[in-house]
């Protein structure tokens, strides 16, 4: 027998019934983004290499040691996208969405990146994210942070999430904190370790997001980039935090809380939750000011988010939330006889033409009515609806309950519509 073929390390299939899951956290997330005034954005899973070499930076890992990148037919180099932010960018650039005009952008698909797979990080992920592009003030970073509170709310995770906050200032102040910084951990260079001091003449800020624990003290001690902000940056990070008080809503101030790209300005946040060990991010966005006029566009205000759907599932999983998931099946269909079963064919489609939202299915395959039972308990279903001899000659359809101790009915076709409609709207 020929060898068999499995998914590639990283890469994960997601079966049922845990696909019932993930389309209720994206349905969930779809719904509040569009009730927001978001609108849907699909891009490529693969673009010019050179995208994210603009974006992210050739001497990060993402791009120097986690990107899948090869060159096409035509020698391009393409990329599968390791993250959404640039994407979005790179369409709205292409596709004039931001002269003089406002937008509120949303996205959710596959990303991927080479990384060592563990619990919450995989080669290929899947986010849901959101851009805005040409609002400046601290306004509409309130309203993003607060929509994002209201996801987690909704999904039945928000007990077990908490927000870090923090202000990198604007590309001048960061610049001069930089050379405080460097100055700072020059002094205590036998205190770090390869990967800080690898950091400290290229990405000082990454140092301070560094998990070493021996490095710990060291990094309470350092200068703190809030104290180091600019005017303006200054006043926008206080306004922020006056919007969130003011709406009830909790936060850590986290002056270690950085992004390792130069593009980021002011606002910075995370969603950080302590159940799924170290991978504690669940939610992080920012606003990047910088980065529309870096990838040749006018200099855009922007700001956006991202949410990695595997471990919003997982924390859904470990906190096993009282909400309910709605079920895979409303409604099995047995028969008894070929004749039944040509009939069913025709009530089947009439009853999910008749009920929005009915998730129905039709026993294929034959089988005594004993066995059909099994297999309609089997399903999940809430109801068995059963046409045989009998109902074919009173023209009527049976339905049986089979979650709860309800005796069975003979129903008209239209009355069990109804009958359905109410089941399924939860009245």
């Amino acid at each position: 027998m020929p060898d068999i073929i499995q998914a590639i390390r990283g890469m994960n299939d997601i079966l049922p019934p845990e696909t019932l899951l993930w389309q209720h956290v994206e349905l969930v997330l779809r719904r509040l983004l569009q009730g927001y005034g978001y609108q849907e954005i699909r891009f490529p899973i693969v673009e010019k290499t050179e995208l994210f070499k603009r974006t992210i930076g050739e001497a990060t890992d993402i791009v120097a040691k986690e990107m899948y990148t090869f060159l096409d037919r035509n020698d391009d180099s393409l990329s599968l996208r390791p993250e959404g932010t640039a994407c979005f960018v790179r369409a709205a650039i292409e596709h004039g969405l931001l002269h003089n005009q406002t937008q509120r952008l949303w996205f959710m698909g596959p990303c991927f990146r080479h990384e060592r797979p563990q619990k919450g990080r995989y080669r290929q992920f899947y986010q849901c994210g959101a851009e805005v592009f040409g609002l400046p003030g601290p306004d509409i970073d309130a309203e993003m942070i607060l929509m994002t509170e209201n996801m987690l709310d909704k999904l039945g995770i928000k007990p077990f999430a908490t927000l870090q906050i923090n202000s990198l200032g604007s590309p001048e102040s960061r610049a001069a904190y930089r050379k405080v910084l460097v100055n700072y951990f020059s002094k205590h260079k036998s205190k770090l370790d390869e990967d800080s001091l690898n950091r400290l003449h290229i990405n000082p800020l990454r140092i301070l997001d560094s998990k070493n624990p021996h490095m710990k003290d060291l990094i309470a001690d350092a200068p703190k980039l809030v104290a180091h902000l600019d005017e303006d940056s200054a006043a926008h990070f206080e306004k922020l935090l006056e919007y969130l008080s003011h709406a009830g809503l909790s936060y850590e101030i986290n002056p270690n809380l950085v992004r390792g790209l130069d593009y980021y300005t002011k606002t910075v946040f995370e969603w950080v939750t302590d159940k799924l060990g170290s991978q504690s991010t669940i939610c992080a966005g920012g606003r990047y000011d910088s980065l529309v006029e870096k990838l040749g566009g006018q200099a855009t205000p922007a700001l956006g988010f991202g949410m990695g759907l595997e471990r919003v599932i997982a924390l859904i999983e470990q906190s096993k939330p009282t909400h309910k998931i709605e079920p895979g099946l409303h409604a099995y269909f047995i028969t008894d006889s070929d004749a039944s079963f040509k009939a069913a064919l025709k009530t089947a489609d009439y009853l999910r033409s008749k009920t929005p939202g009915l998730k129905l299915l039709l026993h294929c395959g034959g089988g005594s009515l004993k066995n059909q039972f099994k297999k309609a308990d089997k399903s999940g279903a809430q109801f068995a609806i059963i046409l045989g001899e009998h109902e074919m000659k009173t023209h009527t359809v049976s339905v049986k309950p089979l979650r709860e101790d309800v005796p069975q009915q003979s129903l008209y076709q239209d009355e069990l519509a109804e009958y359905l409609k109410l089941r399924v709207s939860g009245k």
